[in-house]
């Protein structure tokens, strides 16, 4: 009797051992890396979702994890790689008996997310992707969806501004063109194409004023080109069309400065550059500094025909008449018009060249005849 009452407590025990080993549950898989090769030494973490409960396990040589014993539940099962959560999968129930199989490839969710985020960006997300998204896929999705939106607005509005700003270029509104690139300017700052369209619409824009609104202009100008530099300092251009805005505002050194970096940046059109300088000179008489910037265009492109004969022309000032009523020109006088004739025998300077070159070589009449005196005539009988 006595052995009989103490072997039912026993017997109850281990019933109650196999009933609760019978409510657990285990979960396994295997981990591919990025290559699809096994990865080994990766952490997946295992956590419950219906009660408190955290299980971590790391991979194998082959890349397989396995945990036991887990208490029969709702699971989120996460890869996690170096420290950062990889992919995961949640509303995992478990089940007493064989595990419950969850892989991870890093290699495929790497194409999925890639696929996602393309058709995320393009806004052409199947409902299969739509289904296969986790809810932080889904909320990035949707910010994105938002922000492209947005940008879509934006930039339709910029577009609009800087085609209005172009067309009143071409139409020689300048103040128009200003309002609408400065508008577009404020739209996207970073944008070294908005402020160069700004800085020459405001330089066209002071050509057509006076006084202080035309220095206002040229200032505003300046400073749209400098801040185009900012952004762009390698656009030759720019520093071109800064150049001559200095110019234009009596800056000649500055000019020549700007000029040098244009030539620099660009050396094929280093010519262009100084001829430019050389013709706004021109216009605002300052002959000295005119030749110089003619001479620097040849220098840098002999064949640049026009500024050969700019060139001679600022020469030719210089020559002086001696005795015999001929021209004895400087050095390089006779050389810059037979240079442009070389090079533009049927350009519109030509004939101006033929006839500098035939003055060079004749005699001029330096003598004086009074034009009110009468010619003498004779009678016939």
């Amino acid at each position: 009797m006595k052995y009989r009452n103490v072997a039912l407590p026993a017997l109850g025990i281990l019933f109650c051992a196999i009933a609760g080993f019978a409510q657990t549950s285990s979960i396994e898989g295997d981990v591919k890396g990025e290559d699809g090769s096994a990865l080994k030494g990766a952490v997946i973490k295992i956590d419950r979702e219906d009660i408190k409960g955290h299980y971590q396990v790391k991979s194998d040589k082959k890349g397989h994890y396995y945990y036991g014993g887990l208490p029969l539940g709702r699971y989120k099962v996460t890869l996690e790689v170096d420290g950062k959560d990889i992919d995961y999968v949640d509303k995992v129930q478990t089940h007493p008996g064989e595990p419950q199989v969850n892989n991870f490839d890093m290699q495929a969710t790497a194409k999925k997310r890639q696929a996602l985020s393309q058709a995320a960006q393009s806004g052409n997300l199947s409902k299969d992707q739509a289904r296969s998204m986790t809810p932080e896929e889904k909320a990035a999705f949707e910010k994105t969806n938002k922000e492209r939106a947005a940008l879509t607005a934006k930039n339709k509005q910029l577009n609009e501004a800087f085609n209005a700003g172009k067309e009143a270029v071409n139409a020689k509104q300048f103040d128009v063109a200003v309002t609408q690139f400065a508008k577009a300017s404020e739209m996207a700052p970073d944008q070294p194409v908005v402020w160069a369209n700004l800085g020459d619409a405001e330089i066209s824009l002071a050509k057509t004023k006076t006084g202080p609104e035309h220095d206002d202009a040229i200032n505003k100008g300046m400073e749209a080109y400098q801040k185009t530099l900012t952004l762009k300092p390698d656009d030759a251009g720019v520093h071109n069309n800064y150049a001559l805005a200095l110019a234009g505002a009596k800056k000649f050194e500055e000019a020549q400065a700007e000029l040098a970096k244009a030539a620099q940046l660009d050396p094929p059109s280093a010519g262009k550059y100084y001829y430019n300088l050389g013709a706004l000179l021109v216009n605002n008489n300052q002959s000295e500094e005119a030749g110089a910037a003619f001479k620097k265009a040849i220098e840098a492109d002999p064949k640049y025909a026009d500024a050969q004969y700019q060139y001679g022309i600022y020469l030719i000032g210089k020559a002086a008449l001696g005795a015999d009523g001929k021209y004895d020109p400087v050095p390089g006088t006779r050389e810059a018009f037979q240079a442009y004739l070389e090079l533009k025998p049927d350009g519109p300077f030509a004939e101006s060249c033929k006839g500098m070159l035939a003055t060079l070589s004749g005699a001029v009449d330096t003598s004086y005849q009074n034009p009110a005196a009468k010619k003498k005539t004779t009678k016939k009988n």
